[in-house]
């Protein structure tokens, strides 16, 4: 005879207490954390709680001390940041209406992911890292440099940047690309190891080689990676607190045998301003601390919301976490996980708001038990089983942005007529504060969908805002600056050069170096009459990259 459904019942409950145990730190044993950037429930979980309820942890060796002494370089000493400015155009005679809010953000990303300006911003990395650390032997002629990108779509697109430049340089050296998985691009399918032509795990090695040195990375060895060699980095992703204080420190490695000194690092940044850099820095300078503990009534909260939806029966979550704590076959749990996805995708007829929403709670229920159980000074039985039943759940919960197609649509109603750079902060030393910093614990209410009515533009008055944002800074209008764009190229297309030296050339290095000297005779026969252009042009390796490359594009070949 086998066991009554009562024992089996109890006996997965006593697996679901021994799990929930067998998480809580035990008061007889002590628990040790090493990190140099401490989050909030970091420091709650391992940090000594004081008296007035805030933590602070067990013992102190801040970032502050580690450079004076040596330990680590200061990556901040020498960080130079580039502004971008765009202008695009409509390409479409009729005026839709979009998302403003969603069509802003989608229009920079489309700028920022164009191969027009990847090519310009490849090209002011290279004009800085082999002259400069490359050509001056930095390191003892082993210096190498990373360059961070916004997505694995942006780091190869990069990489082939960065190649073709080499190329057409010589090859004085060689790039490797680093990004988990496979990923198409235009129509290809491309890996790390298909592109790098050697394996995967082999990466870090050959990087670690004389002849590769440059890295391009999207979120893959930002963190945790030790190459002491690297002493330059060129950022084009968003970076913020705990991330950016991990990636740029890639570069604090002292190396004493290859005379590595904090005057040899340098950052160039194309999307960060010097201000975003030091709040993300700020708190983890000297000592950091807690504020106070987390309020796990959120957890109440969450489940209660999340229990109306109707998207789950309690007796199935019971289900589940019995059959799994049975250790039973995933041919057996798959149909409950199933039954509640299908009422979230079609039976229960959520709207799409509702579908973001309640997923948004799902993953923060997930996110707050997961970090709190092992120091609640009670056990929750519900609470447990709906986190097993939530974590096995939320990948099959399909939301879908009801503008994607929308988006896209305005995506292909605009053009970049114009993009260029300017630098704002040269070497400039990002001073830390010596104060202690605190943090709060986690958000104590439960998250979700924002309310309120979507905020919609025409197409031009969506234009029009985008251009007076990131175009600003430039005393010529946008008419201007078309108008001046199409005078300069008309000269060039008349240059008795063009045809030969240029259009006909089946040389490409030949060919760009006939169209800069070209470009630059008539910059300079127009400098009377466009002094402010010229200045930008003869001062400005950015601008100049910038607008030769804008000037290629608009001649054609």
């Amino acid at each position: 005879m086998g066991k009554s459904e009562v024992e089996e019942a109890e006996d997965a409950q006593d697996k679901i207490l021994q799990a929930m145990r067998s998480r809580k730190m035990r008061g007889n044993a002590s628990y040790l954390a090493f990190t140099a950037t401490p989050k909030n429930s970091t420091l709650e979980k391992f940090g000594q709680r004081q008296e007035d309820g805030s933590y602070k942890p067990f013992h102190l060796y801040s970032m502050k001390q580690a450079i004076e002494e040596g330990f680590i370089l200061d990556v901040l000493a020498n960080y130079t940041t580039y502004k971008s400015y765009y202008e695009i155009e409509k390409s479409i005679a009729d005026n839709p209406e979009f998302d403003t809010k969603k069509a802003q953000k989608k229009l920079r990303a489309y700028v920022e992911r164009s191969q027009q300006t990847i090519d310009i911003k490849a090209e002011i990395m290279l004009e800085h890292f082999v002259p400069h650390v490359v050509n001056t032997k930095k390191l003892k002629g082993k210096g190498k440099g990373m360059v961070v990108t916004q997505n694995i779509e942006a780091a190869i697109r990069y990489y082939k940047a960065i190649r073709r430049i080499l190329e057409e340089q010589g090859n004085p050296f060689k790039v490797a690309i680093a990004f988990s998985g496979t990923k198409e691009v235009d129509g290809i399918e491309y890996t790390e190891a298909d592109i790098n032509g050697f394996a995967e795990s082999d990466t870090k090695d050959m990087f670690d080689t004389d002849e590769y040195r440059l890295l391009v990375v999207a979120n893959k060895y930002l963190t945790g990676f030790d190459q002491p060699k690297l002493c330059a980095m060129y950022v084009d992703k968003k970076l913020a607190s705990v991330l950016c204080v991990q990636a740029l420190s890639r570069l604090n490695r002292s190396a004493p045998k290859l005379g590595k000194k904090t005057e040899d690092l340098f950052i160039l940044d194309f999307f960060n301003s010097v201000e975003d850099i030091q709040s993300a820095f700020d708190p983890f300078y000297t000592a950091t601390s807690l504020s106070q503990a987390t309020d796990i009534n959120v957890l109440h909260e969450l489940k209660d919301e999340m229990d109306d939806v109707g998207v789950y029966e309690w007796y199935e979550v019971e289900d589940f976490v019995t059959r799994y704590f049975k250790n039973e076959d995933a041919q057996t749990l798959s149909p409950i996980i199933d039954i509640a996805a299908a009422r979230f995708d079609h039976e229960l007829d959520l709207e799409a708001e509702a579908k973001v929403d309640f997923k948004i709670k799902a993953k923060q229920f997930v996110k707050i038990y997961g970090q709190m159980a092992s120091i609640m000074p009670y056990e929750m039985v519900s609470w447990e089983k709906l986190f097993w039943f939530l974590k096995f759940l939320i990948p099959k919960l399909k939301v879908e942005d009801p503008d994607a197609d929308a988006i896209d649509e305005l995506l292909d109603s605009v053009d970049l007529s114009s993009y260029g750079l300017q630098r704002v902060k040269l070497n400039h030393s990002i001073k830390l504060s010596d104060q202690e910093a605190e943090l709060d614990p986690q958000n104590p209410n439960p998250r979700g969908v924002h309310g309120g009515e979507k905020e919609t533009d025409p197409l031009d008055e969506i234009i029009r805002t985008f251009n007076e944002r990131w175009f600003q800074g430039w005393s010529a209008t946008p008419e201007e600056q078309k108008v001046k764009f199409v005078n300069i190229a008309e000269s060039i297309r008349n240059h008795p050069d063009f045809e030969s030296k240029y259009k006909n050339n089946p040389d490409p290095h030949n060919r760009d170096l006939a169209f800069e000297k070209m470009l630059k005779e008539i910059m300079l026969q127009r400098r009377k009459d466009e002094l402010e252009l010229y200045k930008l042009f003869a001062g400005d390796s950015a601008f100049k990259a910038s607008w030769t490359q804008s000037m290629q594009r608009m001649v054609g070949r």
